[in-house]
């Protein structure tokens, strides 16, 4: 609260401050009054307001040299007078303007005054406030011509400050008083907006300053970006405020043919300007020039907020001044445009709200004059798009695709004048080309297989997660940027929306057609065109453009499919494996071309038939890519068509179930995301949901396909997709397609085996999870409730200290049982006690009865094991392995009958114990898995075959690998022997229990692995080693304990009575040896 609130009190308490600085004008004087003024009210302030300012004017008004310091203080303090009071009077403001801009006038130059910035600041900042604080309506009578020479020297001099000085305060200051002059500053203070009659005032009066403003702003705005974005957005504010008020259409369509006399002197009349439609054109044609150097300039200024700003300037005179800048809306739209895809989110917001404002008042489509600029810019950009695309770096080719995007929004419908010219529809298609090509040069896309037989998708929902517009990721041979591919895409996406879409689709299947250089481009935007057309995420400006009927997109897309899945583009050369290189060369006996290339990259070879190629890996890779790219078509077609894709199923899906299982991981993945969009398109729960509802078609295409299977050699990989992604409920409809494709592989088991290996590795895996052991999930999850590893005898668990004779006695007496027992000395009467033992329906089996008929999947899975046992000794190791992997798949389903799995086992011994003996090291691998399968389900069916030819073997190729491991570093366990190691002994302590060994093999075995637990191993054999004994305690923890505590003994074991003599063991109790640690471990478990 100020000290005097009436004016008489602040009477008395200023009239000597104020006569003191009358007679005696110092900086502390001025500071002096300063410092009274603020304690006084606003309301007395302004009652005693020229009297105040008196003593301050007069100070000015001295002639001769002041000292900057006393000028400073004295605006100072006038500035904080003004801003507490309001000016009422016209005289006293032309007055005090003309005072306070001769502050920076210096007699000898034009230019403002070499005085200081802090004076500079304080002069541009006191005329802000006086003109704030003028009252009312006092600030129109201001803008009379009279005034024009005063202002005009005002904004010279603050013009000269903004584009000369160095300090960036200064600079700011002053762009924002000449905001303030022009009457567009953004400040609350004037909240009366002018009135059309106002406007023109203004107008007819600033646009002697137009010529002035316009190029000092440009040159500041053009200027060095060191300088401040800033300084650039608050010029940029001041050019298109101050050009949108002089030039707007509104005022000008207002102005008569004839000047009006003003009523000033004749000095004064010379610097008025009439703006007749002369004077128009010639500003216009010349503010275009300054403008194209701004939106040049400002539309690559590395701060978003000048491109934000520069989006206003565009807004502004586009709307404001469309007749009289008609000239400056090319490079205006160019700019705007060119900011679409601006990389600052802001910007794109705001250009794409101005871009619908536009469109909802026909800027553009409205204005012919603009419509004929725009389509100018087009066909011109068209013309020379090769060229850029060709020149320009990533940067570059952004800005220009950019630039192609925005016109297309902005044409809308009219983009079809442009796709009708021939000319420029192929300079337009021979870009998109171009730039779109892929570079095909590295070897991993070959390299990259799919070795794994899950399933095509985990679950729907992760899939889901996927949209359709999610495309694998891909390299280009002319840009690594990969904002320009999405460009691409957006690009082609309206072409295909606004455009003419049978022109366009014809005229890039002409191309596809045309040369496989073109081929992969081609594709990619078909598929663009055609999700553009069902308006998939496109962008409409432009409400009543007509779409493309469902019918007719239908139509289109049924053309492209049929292309697409040709026999010369659909079989491509993808690998250099024999078997597949034949399958895709017996699809080109037409002697087409069967292998692409990129352009400029490696050569394209044309095969005739019958001969043998030799494709290079980069025609493979470019295969590979042109298929993933008409798959990924396909994905898009499903989602453009929605439910009536339903109608191409039949023809659609079968190939792309061909290509699901093919073994190039690229085109895998792109048939698997292809189908998982038919999925969400047609309506379908899950690809399990698709399969099964057109099971019934695959089905018998399958059947029909394997009749002529040189023609059609990929049949086997549809049948194995679908096993692999259906459920029990294809069985029946695939019963029949089983036996052909066993009756087809009895025929081609030379030429064909690796495939149909694969179908019945899949057809294996489908039955063993579609019908598991139920019986077996019982006993493991009753078997956690069991016992420990071994039930120890009670009179151990007693403890020593307890033991009596009779229970030495009984010991004793228990052990010679169990051991005449174990040599087969059984009497008689124990015969008898067994007998009943057996079960009844033992006697059952020798009855003559006729044996139930097999479940299918039984009958199935014992055909499979037949066919397995033949092609256990193909001489081809892929085919073994994948043989191996079948049979024990084959063990898994026939288990719970062993009628037909024992017979079946028995015929497989002996080749299976070949390649476990006699094998490569990765057959062996595999073999011992069935082996470890067998024991598991066959039990002592193979006891004695078990001991007889593997075991010794084995337990020798550990004995004589030990050493080789012990002295090994940390690389071997990434060799082949050291994973056959871990193998064979993670694999040994499970067989040695469901076997049930005796003790002489378990000695072997123990004897073996006993090497394995010195801590001088590989710490993964010593855990495996541990596993074995582990499962040795199971089967005998007697020995087992003995043995460990001959190979080291923790403690001395005293007699449980006098009558005994102490036991002395091997491993002594204190000596630590190598194996201490994994002994101490194990016998651990025992206790």
């Amino acid at each position: 609260m100020a000290v005097f609130d009436t004016p008489q009190e602040a009477f008395g308490v200023l009239r000597p401050v104020c006569v003191q600085l009358t007679k005696t004008q110092t900086v502390e004087n001025v500071e002096h009054l300063q410092a009274q003024l603020r304690a006084v009210s606003d309301s007395a302030l302004q009652e005693l307001q020229q009297y105040v300012l008196f003593p301050l004017r007069f100070t000015l008004k001295t002639p001769g040299p002041k000292r900057e310091r006393l000028v400073q203080s004295v605006v100072e303090c006038l500035t904080f007078v003004l801003s507490s009071t309001c000016v009422k009077e016209q005289e006293l403001l032309q007055e005090l303007f003309s005072e306070l801009s001769a502050c920076l006038y210096s007699p000898n130059s034009p230019k403002p005054a070499a005085i200081s910035e802090e004076l500079k600041l304080a002069v541009t900042r006191g005329l802000s406030t006086l003109m704030h604080a003028a009252y009312g309506d006092i600030i129109l009578t201001f803008y009379e011509p009279c005034i024009l020479p005063r202002l005009g020297f005002a904004v010279s001099l603050l013009l000269d400050l903004a584009e000369q000085e160095k300090s960036k305060q200064v600079k700011m200051a002053a762009l924002q008083c000449l905001q303030v002059l022009l009457l567009q500053c953004d400040c609350q203070d004037h909240p009366r907006s002018l009135d059309e009659r106002e406007q023109q005032q203004l107008g007819d009066l600033f646009a002697s300053f137009l010529p002035g403003i316009s190029t000092a702003l440009t040159r500041v705005i053009t200027g060095d970006f060191k300088q401040g974005h800033s300084i650039v957005v608050s010029s940029l504010r001041l050019f298109y405020k101050t050009v949108g008020l002089i030039m707007a259409d509104e005022q000008l369509g207002r102005i008569s043919k004839v000047q009006a006399k003003p009523a000033v002197e004749q000095r004064v009349a010379e610097l008025m300007i009439h703006r007749a439609a002369e004077w128009v054109k010639n500003a216009g044609d010349k503010l275009t020039i300054l403008i194209k150097k701004i939106t040049e300039c400002v539309s690559v200024h590395p701060h978003w907020k000048v491109r934000l700003e520069l989006v206003e300037l565009v807004k502004t005179l586009l709307l404001k001044c469309s007749q009289s800048l008609v000239e400056s809306a090319g490079p205006l739209l160019k700019a705007l445009v060119g900011l679409v895809n601006d990389e600052s989110p802001e910007v794109q917001a705001q250009c794409d709200k101005v871009l619908r404002h536009f469109a909802d008042q026909k800027v553009v489509v409205g204005n012919r004059a603009f419509a004929d600029i725009l389509s100018e810019n087009l066909y011109s950009l068209a013309t020379s798009l090769p060229r850029l695309m060709n020149s320009q770096d990533d940067q570059g080719k952004f800005s220009t695709l950019s630039l192609l995007l925005g016109y297309l929004k902005l044409l809308g419908p009219k983009v079809n004048f442009i796709l009708n010219s021939v000319a420029h529809l192929q300079r337009l298609s021979k870009a998109l080309i171009q730039v779109l090509e892929l570079d095909v040069a590295g070897i991993k896309v070959v390299e990259e297989r799919r070795w794994n037989s899950d399933d095509l998708s985990a679950s729907p929902a992760a899939s889901a997660a996927e949209p359709w517009n999610q495309i694998q990721r891909r390299y280009f041979r002319f840009f690594t940027d990969e904002r320009i591919f999405l460009l691409l895409r957006q690009i082609c996406q309206l072409l295909g929306f606004y455009g003419n879409l049978y022109l366009l689709v014809d005229h890039f299947m002409e191309l596809y057609r045309e040369s496989v250089v073109y081929r992969k481009q081609a594709s990619m935007i078909v598929n663009e065109l055609v999700a553009g057309a069902a308006g998939l995420e496109v962008e409409d400006l432009h409400k009543n453009h007509i779409r493309t009927s469902p019918e007719e997109l239908r139509e289109i897309v049924k053309s492209i499919l049929e292309e697409y899945m040709s026999q010369e583009n659909w079989y491509l050369v993808t690998c250099i494996e024999a078997e597949e290189m034949e399958e895709e060369l017996m699809m080109k006996q037409s002697g087409l071309q069967a292998v692409t290339a990129g352009a400029h990259t490696c050569q394209v070879t044309s095969f005739p038939a019958l001969s043998k190629p030799s494709p290079t890996i980069c025609s493979m890779n470019s295969n590979v890519w042109q298929i993933c790219i008409q798959l990924e078509g396909i994905g898009h077609f499903a989602y453009a068509l929605g439910k009536d894709f339903r109608l191409l199923l039949m023809s659609a899906l079968y190939p792309v179930l061909e290509k699901a299982g093919d073994q190039t991981l690229l085109i895998s993945q792109a048939a698997t995301n292809a189908m998982m969009d038919i999925c969400h398109a047609c309506g379908y729960e899950s690809l399990q949901h698709l399969i099964n509802q057109n099971s019934d078609y695959l089905v018998n295409g399958i059947s029909l396909n394997l009749r002529h299977l040189a023609q059609h050699p990929h049949t086997p990989k549809v049948l194995e997709v679908m096993l692999r992604n259906s459920d029990a409920s294809l069985l029946p409809l695939v019963t029949d397609v089983v036996q052909d494709v066993l009756a087809t592989l009895d025929q081609f088991y030379d030429k064909r085996a690796t495939s149909f290996v694969g179908v019945l590795h899949a057809l294996l895996a489908a039955l063993a999870r579609w019908f598991p052991d139920t019986r077996q999930l019982q006993e493991q999850s009753f078997g956690k409730v069991g016992s420990h590893l071994s039930q120890r005898p009670a009179t151990l668990e007693k403890g020593f200290e307890n033991t009596t004779a009779e229970d030495i006695e009984q010991f004793l007496l228990n052990y010679l049982k169990e051991k005449d027992v174990a040599d087969g000395n059984v009497s008689d009467f124990d015969n008898e006690e067994e007998e009943p033992s057996v079960p009844p329906e033992v006697e059952s089996d020798m009855r003559p009865d006729v044996e139930p008929p097999l479940p299918v999947q039984i009958q199935i899975a014992k055909n499979v094991m037949e066919r397995c046992i033949h092609l256990l000794s193909d001489k081809n190791l892929k085919i073994r392995l994948k043989v191996l992997d079948v049979l024990d798949l084959c063990v898994v389903v026939l288990h719970c009958h062993k009628n037909q799995l024992l017979p079946l086992a028995h015929r497989a011994w002996p080749s299976l114990v070949h390649r476990l003996t006699n094998d490569d090291p990765l057959a062996v691998l595999r073999a011992f898995k069935v082996l470890r399968t067998l024991g598991g389900k066959c039990g002592d069916f193979l006891r004695s075959r078990f001991c007889k030819d593997v075991l010794p073997k084995l337990a020798g190729s550990l004995v004589t690998q030990a050493p080789v491991s012990t002295r090994a570093g940390p690389v071997y366990s990434h060799t082949l022997a050291f994973k056959l190691q871990l193998a064979v002994l993670q694999g040994l302590g499970p067989l040695c229990e469901s076997l049930d060994l005796g003790e002489g093999d378990l000695n072997k075995v123990a004897d073996a692995c006993l090497i394995y637990l010195s801590a001088k191993q590989p710490v993964k054999l010593q855990e495996a080693a541990r596993s074995v004994f582990l499962h040795l305690m199971k089967v005998d923890p007697d020995s087992t304990w003995l043995l460990l505590n001959e190979l080291y003994c923790p403690e001395q074991f005293a007699p449980p009575h006098p009558s005994l003599c102490p036991v002395q063991l091997q491993g002594s109790p204190g000596q630590q040896n190598p194996y201490t640690a994994n002994v101490l471990r194990l016998l651990k478990e025992l206790q």
